[in-house]
C-alpha cells in the first residue's frame, strides 16, 4: 500500500500548487514549501485522534459516509472553490480549540501569516480525508486497520515535515491528557457528516 502522504504530496504539485498559490496570494515556491507542512500537521492530528478507539470509530464512520475520494477526481476544481467546501468544519473537529495555536505556530515555520495558514489548512483538510477514504475503500480497511494506517502515516509525516510534528507535540497535546483525542471522540467526526450534508443542500 502506497503512503497516503507521499501520494498527496505528488498530487499537490504542478497545476495544483499554482492554484493553491493563487488562492492564498503567495508565491508558488512558498506554497510548495508550506503544503507538506500542512499535510503533515493534519495527518498527525488525525493519527492522534485515531489512536483512541472512539476517535478511530468516528473517523471511520465519517470516511464511509462523506469521504470516498471523489474529491481527488477534480482536485483543481475543488482547490479553486475550497471556501464552499467542508474544510472549516473538519478543522474544528480535528484540531478543536487548538486550531488558532496551530495556525500561529505553523505561520512561524512557513513565513505565512496565521490567516493564510488557516486558509491552507481549510483547503487541504477535505483532500486529506478524501485520500484516506479512498485508501480505506480500495483496501477494505476496518477501524483497526485505519488506525494502523494513520500511525504509519504519522511516521511518514514526521520525516516529511518534522516541524509540524513538533507543533503537534508541543502545542496540540502538550498536557498529555489526550485533549484533541477526547474532543474528537466526544463530538465525533460522525457529526461532521450531518454538518456537511446540510451545507451541500
Amino acid at each position: 500500500m502506497d503512503s497516503v502522504m507521499k501520494t498527496l504530496t505528488n498530487q499537490l504539485s504542478g497545476d495544483a500548487i499554482k492554484s493553491i498559490s493563487s488562492q492564498l496570494g503567495v508565491k508558488e515556491k512558498t506554497a510548495q514549501s508550506a503544503v507538506p507542512q500542512a499535510l503533515s500537521l493534519l495527518m498527525g492530528a488525525l493519527a492522534n485522534n485515531a489512536s483512541k478507539k472512539e476517535g478511530a470509530q468516528s473517523l471511520n464512520q465519517a470516511l464511509e459516509k462523506d469521504h470516498d475520494g471523489t474529491i481527488l477526481n477534480d482536485l483543481s476544481g475543488f482547490l479553486g472553490n475550497f471556501q464552499s467546501g467542508p474544510g472549516e468544519g473538519i478543522l474544528k473537529h480535528v484540531l478543536g480549540s487548538k486550531l488558532g495555536v496551530a495556525e500561529e505556530q505553523m505561520g512561524k515555520s512557513t513565513g505565512l501569516d496565521s490567516g493564510t495558514v488557516g486558509k491552507l489548512l481549510m483547503m487541504l483538510a477535505p483532500v486529506v480525508l478524501g485520500a484516506l477514504g479512498k485508501t480505506k475503500k480500495e483496501n477494505g480497511l476496518d477501524v483497526s486497520a485505519l488506525a494502523g494506517l494513520l500511525s504509519s502515516e504519522k511516521k511518514v509525516a514526521a520525516k516529511t515535515a518534522p516541524q509540524s510534528m513538533s507543533i503537534l507535540t508541543q502545542f496540540l497535546d502538550a498536557d498529555g491528557d489526550g485533549d484533541i483525542k477526547d474532543d474528537i471522540a466526544q463530538k465525533g467526526i460522525g457529526f461532521l457528516g450531518k454538518l456537511l450534508s446540510k451545507k451541500r443542500r
